[in-house]
């Protein structure tokens, strides 16, 4: 088998992943797609370890056990990103990374008034457009 299949593989699949960390918004699904960018190089990284095997007659297969390293890293990395996405979850009742990032930018850091003074004020408004 050429290299240019895995290879081509390996970047549809890298690409596929890139595309769903920067259009989801739900932070589930960019851990799943950052599973999957690494799972196009661990791809890449068997792929060229018995290409060059084959053209360098060594048997160390450096590539096969980096991937094991990376793998190891990858299910570290879910277990930590899942427990702070369902921490998130529970603390804020959502996972959209839009909406917690617009939360964080909010929490007065400017000197203004927060969040929940803001849609008090704007009800407050709304409620005297009522009335008027």
């Amino acid at each position: 088998m050429h290299l240019a299949y895995p290879a081509v593989l390996s970047a549809l699949l890298f690409c596929t992943g890139l595309y769903g960390v920067l259009a989801r918004r739900n932070a589930i699904l960019v851990l799943m797609s950052v599973e999957l960018m690494l799972n196009a190089v661990n791809l890449n990284l068997v792929a060229f370890d018995v290409w060059l095997s084959r053209a360098a007659e060594e048997t160390l297969h450096s590539g096969q056990a980096l991937t094991l390293f990376i793998i190891a890293i990858a299910a570290a990395e879910i277990g930590i990103g899942l427990a702070i996405v369902l921490a998130v979850y529970r603390n804020r009742g959502t996972s959209d990374i839009d909406k917690l990032r617009d939360t964080a930018e909010g929490d007065g850091l400017d000197g203004g008034a927060s969040d929940s003074d803001a849609s008090a004020t704007r009800a407050a408004a709304e409620k005297a457009e009522a009335t008027a």
